[in-house]
């Protein structure tokens, strides 16, 4: 075979593989003079060559191909492999070709193959032979060595939860394989493990809950905001799985007694997925909580984000301010970071310098110097922002406000040329005005230099599929703010489908409101005006509330009434229908 990797047809790459990692610094002109000359002995491809003499490592050939390729690359010792994929594809096959499915999507019946040779139409072909007609094919670079390991473990083992808890009860668990790098997929528990983490990012989980109980361990998802339980297994089974986690996690197994904090970074279903780890001692042993961050679902455009049009100008006339602070705020769990984040992505660009600090950073963002805090160095939030203004920032996101002396240095930075990102608990956008002045900002300080908050909550969206339309009763009428309850809009109720687990429920929405301040309500705030001042002024602008916004989202059948009710007060705009209301 000549030169060239298979990997490189001529139209894309006009020079050889081993020009290529030679102009990127991946080999020297002493090893490629010296795989030259193998090559002509052996006769096998230049990139497998390179990699048997030790010269580059697998990965980098693999990365360096898909760049050069335009192609996705994957890192399999990274990878959890999709049970529903493997049975598509036998075993002889892929290991004969040198191919491995990851990635099944029943609805664009769409398979995706990690190959370590993108113009291997042989066997594509045969691929293709054995599926059933109208699927297509999506290929992604991966080093060979590492799709026959994949191939090994994933074939060789049963992967699916029933099957492996199957396998528990008949089995025995060897503890000191859980934390081997060799065979490890020969423990039931790795694969148990494993099969979870890909489960709960399929259902679209945001969190996955491992809770020891007295004879049982309980492991729930949080699907859309509320938890739901997915499986209760043997107490026997825990230790075992606890141990599998804080492995991957990089936590310490020996240490059950005090919180501890972890990381893990997995391709799943094809994408990249960090999970956050957190273990807290309890009565009946040690709780585990995995936060997921699907990078892929982390950052909304700023059009997506489900705004009015009113709503969505204003926000892009807050972002066109220069300096100054933006707030939003909301529960935990409300989406406030990703809506950050959806700002921060909208104005990213290479003639601004954006720096953030989190705790911890939870999507990797391109361009933008990310900082997570620290304890162990002192980097706190006000040390954090601090440090930052020595880096010639343009535009500061600090993850939270939480105390006196962070709230001054974020502020100390708006009152200098920055515009300043942050997040406060409080429960609406007026709310904010009185928890600053708890914290102990000034209202001088405030007045000019705050430029607007947006306080949000997260709604689940009603399936398509399965709802339900019919006329609002009258009593849901003047809900709704209609004063004439003859007309009866329609509204929707959640029913429940295959599609949306029966729930009536998938995915959801925000619900928002934006205050932007100008020179009237600087004014009100800087003679420290009551609540009711500041709201009847910021009405005579045009401001929403919480409520309003999500009945918005009621009568374009969004959401649901009652749904909107759970997460949203709406409690006087209740009493004032009487014992209509409350006699339902």
């Amino acid at each position: 075979m000549a030169a060239d990797h298979p990997d490189a047809p001529a139209r894309q790459v006009r020079r050889p593989l081993g020009q290529l990692l030679l102009a990127q610094g991946l080999v020297s002109e002493d090893q490629l003079r010296i795989a030259l000359q193998e090559q002509q002995r052996q006769n096998i491809p230049m990139g497998r060559l390179l990699v048997q003499l030790g010269f580059v490592s697998e990965a980098a050939l693999r990365d360096a191909l898909g760049e050069t390729l335009g192609k996705r690359t994957v890192d399999l010792s990274h990878a959890l492999i999709d049970i529903d994929a493997l049975r598509l594809v036998p075993q002889a096959l892929a290991k004969r070709h040198r191919l491995l499915p990851l990635l099944y999507v029943p609805a664009t019946r769409r398979l995706t193959l990690a190959v370590s040779d993108v113009n291997d139409i042989v066997a594509l072909d045969q691929v293709r032979a054995v599926l059933p007609d109208g699927m297509e094919l999506d290929t992604v670079l991966a080093g060979e060595t590492e799709i026959a390991h994949a191939i090994d473990q994933s074939y060789g083992h049963e992967l699916s939860i029933e099957g492996i808890l199957t396998e528990l009860e008949t089995g025995e668990v060897d503890f000191h394989a859980l934390s081997a790098s060799a065979d490890e997929y020969s423990q039931p528990v790795v694969r148990l493990i494993d099969a979870l983490l890909t489960d709960a990012v399929k259902r679209e989980a945001s969190d996955i809950h491992f809770e020891p109980e007295a004879g049982f361990l309980r492991i729930r998802y949080r699907v859309d905001g509320l938890l739901r339980q997915i499986r209760a297994l043997h107490r026997s089974y825990w230790p075992a799985m606890a141990v599998r986690i804080k492995v991957i996690a990089g936590m310490n197994i020996a240490e059950m007694r005090a919180p501890q904090d972890g990381r893990i970074s997995l391709t799943i279903s094809g994408r990249a997925v960090d999970f956050r780890v957190s273990s807290q001692p309890t009565l009946h042993g040690e709780n585990i909580v995995l936060r997921i961050l699907d990078r892929a679902r982390g950052i909304v455009p700023l059009d997506g984000l489900g705004l009015a049009e009113s709503q969505l100008d204003q926000l892009k006339l807050m972002i066109a301010r220069p300096e100054g602070i933006i707030l939003a705020t909301g529960p935990t769990g409300s989406g406030k970071t990703t809506t950050l984040y959806s700002v921060l992505n909208h104005i990213n660009a290479e003639g601004v310098n954006i720096m953030t600090l989190e705790d911890p950073v939870e999507y990797p963002m391109a361009m933008i110097r990310q900082t997570s805090v620290a304890e162990a160095v002192k980097l706190d939030f006000a040390n954090g922002v601090r440090s930052m203004m020595r880096q010639d920032p343009d535009i500061i996101l600090v993850g939270e406000i939480r105390d006196a002396e962070t709230a001054e240095m974020a502020f100390r930075a708006a009152m200098t040329g920055h515009q300043v990102y942050s997040t406060l608990h409080t429960n609406s956008a007026l709310g904010v005005i009185p928890r600053l002045l708890d914290i102990g900002i000034l209202p001088d300080i405030m007045a000019g230099n705050i430029i607007g908050i947006i306080a949000q909550r997260l709604l689940r969206r009603l399936c398509v599929y399965c709802r339900r339309a019919r006329p609002a009763e009258p009593h849901e009428v003047h809900l709704l703010g209609m004063r004439d309850d003859r007309v009866a809009p329609d509204i929707h109720d959640a029913v429940g489908c295959p599609a949306c687990d029966f729930t009536g429920f998938r995915g959801r929405l925000a619900v928002m409101e934006l205050l932007r301040m100008d020179s009237d309500l600087d004014d009100l705030v800087a003679r420290r005006a009551t609540a009711r001042e500041l709201r009847n002024a910021a009405r005579a602008k045009g401001f929403r509330s919480l409520a309003e916004d999500g009945l918005r989202r009621v009568i374009d059948g969004s959401t649901s009434l009652e749904e909107l009710a759970r997460v949203v007060d709406l409690t006087e705009r209740m009493s004032q229908n009487g014992p209509d209301w409350f006699g339902r």
